[in-house]
Formats: structure tokens, C-alpha cells, sequence
């Protein structure tokens, strides 16, 4: 058994199958820098056959990522294989993720196949994607609900065919973590080539086990890759959580007995970009990335950490990246400082004119608030379009007048594929005033399923950040938006969210 655990990190696809939490292509590519000086070992980048945005989106990780393996999801058909095969031909290290359902439920009811056609395609999907690709991973979606005599002979078959990794998943969360570990563990023990294979696990949070339910598959099962995502990202209760796999190991490793590559001190950074690309915010008693991850109210827990911060403290905060958020930024601070603190946080401008706009927001919000932290950086390159391009709307100036007793009134500013148009209206308060503004003249008919306001530091100066969320004709997005201003945060965010239903790139139900 090796002593190394290998970090999957799905947060580029299967987080991005969260209602709303779809990413540009250049928002992948930013996140997927920041994974790889995380040193996660691979990257699921996406989709490829799903849809033309999310081909391009893995052609481009896969031509830009060095240190990490890049791979792409498959269904077990040829269709499919070839174009992730296609999509990762740049890859330095490139992996086929090809998948079929295996329970009974649903064979059935989804897919409509026999075990025999499902035991059949299995087959000659992995022996198409192992001519294709040198590393093939092969999952038996909703493994754990699987009959155990049929899915020893799938897998069996899989590594035969040349699989290299064997995927078990959890994918409605069902499992509870000695059962699920022992089920593993028998897995390995019956199928007789189990040992030409790495064993990973996969599992979803559906009562809160998650990343208990993972431990246990490495621990109980003899696993060797976790499936995770940043912050847990994922439909419906979400995914593993990747910063709390590896930080179990990392602390418990009188326990696992386990090295993990990745390094912990870019975690936090990477947190952050997740969030506030997709606009899930992380709650504040969310562990190791949460606000007050690393605070203490309790009078006898301040006083035990100030003696000796064993006494309270498992793991330091600084070593997941939360002593780089001291230093903080002005508008003294010049462009050079600016730069260097684009690439520490991941951030990768295209062109100097790219760098000079951003520096010019900066220098514009450095005027509003006195200091700049990491997560205003952030907020500004992603929100005001530094690197999306080609938005059919945009903002530009908002006027609102709101006292009590009156009616408030909204007049915003706003860009049509490049030209301005103004909207106008009254509203129940300034934000709805300046909302029912932009959809009176855009007349997009979407449903708001979602309007939240979170402030990204900590003081009255704070830049609000805003998330929309709309739903049109089956689609749901996410907008975010962020300034000093939470009327004009909200503004931005409702027109980010309207960017985002006009992009016509079509989703495919994939995997869990």
C-alpha cells in the first residue's frame, strides 16, 4: 500500500453542477492555476463533450497547467472519449475520466440497460479511452448502491481493459462511514486484479458525512485518492471538502499514517477565489476556511490560547494561508506591489493593458477605502471585467433617492452590447428600485430564486459583495457584484447575472 494519498480536486466540474455555480472560461482557468500551486495532483477541469464552452474551457487548462494532471469526464461512449481525449491533447499529464452507472435503480430507471449492456459498454469504453489516453479512470456511479457481485465483475473488467484508477462513489450521500469503508474494503479483497489499480472514493454530503464517509474509504478501505471540492462546492449539499481531507491527514498523521502534496499555506487563497467566482459564500464556522475557523469568544479559550495555543488550536492558521491576509494594500501602493500581489493570489492578467485596468479600479477603490485586502482584489478583477470579455451588458452609473416616507427612485446607467442605455423606476426600497430599473428595460422575464449581501472584510468601509441568483427557462446563474456602494454592488450583480443567461453553452447532467 502506498503512503501517498492522491488529492482529486472536482471543483471545475462537478462543483460547478451546483445550481448557479457555472464559471466562464477564463474563471476555470484562473482557479485551476491556483489548484495547481495548491499541488493538487489532479485536476477534473471539466466536460469536454457537455458543451463547446467547456471544451474550450479544458483545451485551455490542459495547455496551461504543468504541475498537475489535467483530466476531463467522459459517459462511456466513443462520442464522448474522443472528444475529452481531443480537449486534452496539450496536457502535459492528461486523464480520461470515463463513468457509467452500475445500481440497480439506476440501470433501471435511468439509463434503461440490462447489467449485461451496462457490464458491455463498461468494457469497450475503457479499452477505447486506454488507446487514447495512458491514464484512464473508470466510476461505477452510485457504486455504493451497487449489487457487490455485479460491480466486482465491472471493475474487474475495467482494469483489465487498462483502467488505472477505480472509482467508487457515493453519489447521493447515502453512505455512513464504517459501512461505507468496509464496502471498499470487500471490494478490494474480491476483485482479483484489485491491486493493478489505485482505489479512490467520491462522496456527496447529503446528511453531513462527506468527508467522514471519504476517511473511511482511505482509512477502512485502503483508498488511495479522495474526489473533493474547494469549500465542499457541489449540488445539492455538495462534495467532499478538500481543505478538510487534507488538513485531517495533514494533523492526523499519527493516524492515517498518509503524506498529502498538496500545500496547505494556498488553501485559504483558494478558498476565497472559489467563492467569490461562484458567489457561494463560505459560512462562518466552516472548518479551516471559515471566518472563525481560528477565533475564540470564550473568556477560558482566550486565556488557555494565550498561554499556549495547543490548548485550543489543532492546526495554526497561518498554515492554511490566514497570516498572508495582514498585509494589506493603498493607494500609496504602486503597480509593482499591485502585480506581485495579482500572482501571489493566482490571478493571471493576459496583457499589460489588462494589468493597467485593474490597477486603475484598484487605485479607484484605494481612493473609497483606506486599505485593500486580498478579497478586494479579487472582488474588483473578476467583477469589473477585467477577465471576461464580450459581456452584452455592462455597468456604468447609478442615481437613487430614498428617505423615509417617500418612495425610493433608481436611475441606473448601463451598456447594451456597447451602447448606453438608461432605465428608470421606483421599488419598495433602493435596491429593488434600482433592479426593477435595469429588468424594466432589458425585459429578461427571469425569476430572482436569490438575493444575499455579504461583506468582504471586516469593517463599516467594507466593500459589500452582492449575489443574484435568476432562473429562466430551466437555467439558474449566478451574478455577483461588489463596491463600496451596496446599491451599486447590487446593480453589478444583477447584470453580471444577465451576462450569464444570455450565454447559450449547454450543460450535461453528468456524474455526482
Amino acid at each position: 500500500m502506498s503512503d501517498q494519498l492522491i488529492i482529486f480536486d472536482t471543483t471545475l466540474r462537478d462543483g460547478e453542477q451546483s445550481p448557479g455555480a457555472s464559471m466562464t472560461k477564463d474563471e476555470k482557468l484562473r482557479i485551476a492555476r491556483q489548484l495547481e500551486r495548491l499541488k493538487v495532483d489532479v485536476i477534473e477541469a471539466g466536460f469536454a463533450a457537455s458543451s463547446n464552452g467547456d471544451f474550450e474551457a479544458v483545451q485551455a487548462i490542459a495547455n496551461a497547467i504543468k504541475d498537475s494532471t489535467v483530466c476531463s469526464l467522459a459517459r462511456t461512449n466513443d462520442r464522448d472519449i474522443a472528444r475529452a481525449a481531443q480537449a486534452l491533447q496539450g496536457a502535459q499529464r492528461a486523464r480520461i475520466h470515463t463513468f457509467i452507472a452500475t445500481s440497480p435503480l439506476h440501470m433501471e430507471k435511468k439509463l434503461r440497460m440490462t447489467p449485461e449492456q451496462v457490464h458491455e459498454q463498461a468494457k469497450l469504453s475503457v479499452r477505447f479511452a486506454r488507446n487514447l489516453c495512458g491514464d484512464v479512470e473508470f466510476s461505477a456511479e452510485d457504486g455504493y448502491r451497487s449489487d457487490m457481485d455485479f460491480l466486482c465483475r465491472v471493475i474487474e473488467t475495467a482494469i483489465d481493459e487498462g483502467a488505472t484508477t477505480i472509482n467508487v462513489p457515493d453519489t447521493v450521500g447515502y453512505a455512513i462511514p464504517e459501512l461505507y469503508g468496509n464496502f471498499i474494503r470487500e471490494l478490494r479483497e474480491r476483485v482479483p486484479n484489485a491491486d493493478k489499480a489505485i482505489w479512490s472514493v467520491h462522496c456527496h454530503n447529503d446528511l453531513g458525512m462527506a468527508v467522514a464517509n471519504s476517511l473511511a474509504g482511505v482509512k477502512i478501505g485502503g483508498a488511495r485518492q479522495v474526489e473533493c471540492t474547494i469549500n465542499g462546492l457541489g449540488e445539492r449539499a455538495g462534495n467532499c471538502s478538500l481543505e478538510e481531507i487534507v488538513m485531517a491527514v495533514k494533523t492526523r498523521r499519527d493516524y492515517f499514517g498518509l503524506d498529502v502534496r498538496v500545500d496547505a499555506q494556498h488553501i485559504l487563497a483558494a478558498s476565497r477565489m472559489v467563492s467569490q467566482t461562484t458567489g457561494f459564500v463560505v459560512q462562518p464556522n466552516k472548518a479551516v476556511v471559515g471566518a472563525n475557523a481560528f477565533a475564540h469568544a470564550s473568556g477560558i479559550h482566550q486565556d488557555g490560547v494565550l498561554k499556549a495555543r495547543d490548548t485550543y488550536e489543532i492546526m495554526r492558521a497561518e498554515d492554511v494561508g490566514w497570516s498572508t491576509n495582514k498585509i494589506v494594500l493603498g493607494k500609496l501602493s504602486g503597480r509593482n506591489a499591485f502585480k506581485q500581489r495579482l500572482n501571489d493570489l493566482g490571478v493571471v492578467l493576459e496583457s499589460e493593458g489588462d494589468i493597467n485596468s485593474a490597477f486603475l479600479r484598484f487605485k479607484e477603490l484605494a481612493d473609497r477605502k483606506s486599505e485593500i485586502f486580498d478579497e478586494d482584489i479579487l472582488a474588483l478583477v473578476s467583477d469589473e471585467g477585467v477577465i471576461r470579455h464580450d459581456e452584452q451588458f455592462g455597468f456604468v452609473s447609478l442615481a437613487q433617492r430614498s428617505e423615509t416616507g417617500e418612495r425610493p427612485h433608481a436611475v441606473v446607467v448601463f451598456t447594451v452590447q456597447g451602447k448606453e442605455v438608461r432605465g428608470e423606476s421606483d421599488g419598495n426600497g433602493p435596491v429593488d428600485a434600482t433592479l426593477k430599473a435595469i429588468e424594466g428595460h432589458v425585459k429578461s422575464g427571469a425569476e430572482m430564486v436569490l438575493y444575499s449581501v455579504n461583506a468582504i472584510s471586516g469593517s463599516t468601509e467594507s466593500q459589500g459583495e452582492v449575489t443574484v441568483r435568476l432562473q429562466n427557462a430551466g437555467r439558474v446563474v449566478n451574478g455577483v457584484g461588489s463596491d463600496p456602494d451596496i446599491v451599486v454592488a447590487s446593480a453589478k450583480a444583477y447584470l453580471s447575472a444577465l451576462n450569464k443567461l444570455q450565454s447559450k453553452a449547454d450543460r450535461v447532467a453528468a456524474q455526482g
